[in-house]
């Protein structure tokens, strides 16, 4: 199979996998530039609720494929960074899914998704230096407010890898898992948060990622949504809430 993203939709999940196996599913050219219009179209699907990027097999995704630099480094930075901003902006939650090598420009996506779990043999690195190549600054801020600057530093200067147990403590991982519990707990994780509300998870993103101009429009999202009276009626019914606002496509959430 020629190196591609993968995708399925179930129980209101979207999984993407990258898959390019007989190079530790490393990013072509292709694929990065595959990836945006890829996010587009399930962003903008009523039944996708949540999101999980995953790598194909026994690894996540061991960076770009270097062979992709012996054109234009330039250019192939400008696609993956185009790719990273767009599963970062990504308007619902984002999990991703890590096992074995996360490295490079797989380590960029995972710092653009919203969580991050792993399996306790993941090793995590980032490795720009080992190349001569200037990280790109959203990358690299990104990593610092995962991290703080003193790991990013180190992951940056060293381009050394780091196990997961490491990569929890400095917040570059929300959970660890033991060998072969990865799938199991990423899917009763998301079936957690398909089942919230989605007026509180897209504020809360927004928020969280920075946005100060829309604080007016998610008050006014909340007050004709019906969200906050559902669950406080499921809460005192004993019963689990049905949650009726969902995100806007696109073209509605510029205001």
């Amino acid at each position: 199979m020629e190196p591609q993203l993968l995708h399925r939709v179930t129980d209101s999940v979207a999984t993407v996998v990258v898959h390019h196996p007989a190079k530790r599913n490393a990013m072509t050219a292709a694929m990065w530039r595959a990836l945006p219009d890829l996010l587009d179209t399930l962003a903008d699907d009523p039944g996708v609720r949540a999101l999980v990027l995953t790598g194909a097999g026994a690894t996540f995704c061991a960076g770009a494929d270097i062979s992709t630099l012996r054109g234009s480094a330039e250019e192939a930075q400008r696609l993956a960074v185009a790719a990273e901003e767009a599963l970062a902006a990504f308007p619902k939650p984002t999990l991703a899914a890590i096992r074995g090598h996360c490295v490079g420009g797989g380590a960029q996506l995972a710092a653009a998704c919203d969580l991050r779990f792993a399996e306790e043999s993941a090793l995590f690195g980032v490795t720009p230096a080992k190349l001569g190549v200037v990280y790109p600054a959203s990358a690299t801020r990104r990593l610092v407010a995962l991290t703080g600057p003193a790991t990013a530093k180190y992951l940056l200067f060293s381009g050394e890898l780091i196990g997961a147990e490491r990569a929890l403590r400095t917040g570059l991982v929300d959970e660890v898992l033991p060998e072969g519990g990865l799938g199991e707990r990423v899917l009763e994780f998301t079936r957690v948060l398909v089942s919230r509300s989605q007026l509180t998870q897209a504020a809360a993103k927004e928020f969280a990622n920075g946005r100060t101009d829309r604080d007016a429009y998610w008050a006014a999202q909340a007050r004709g949504s019906g969200d906050t009276a559902e669950g406080v009626a499921a809460f005192l019914e004993r019963r689990q809430p049905r949650f009726g606002w969902s995100t806007p496509a696109r073209a509605s959430t510029t205001g």
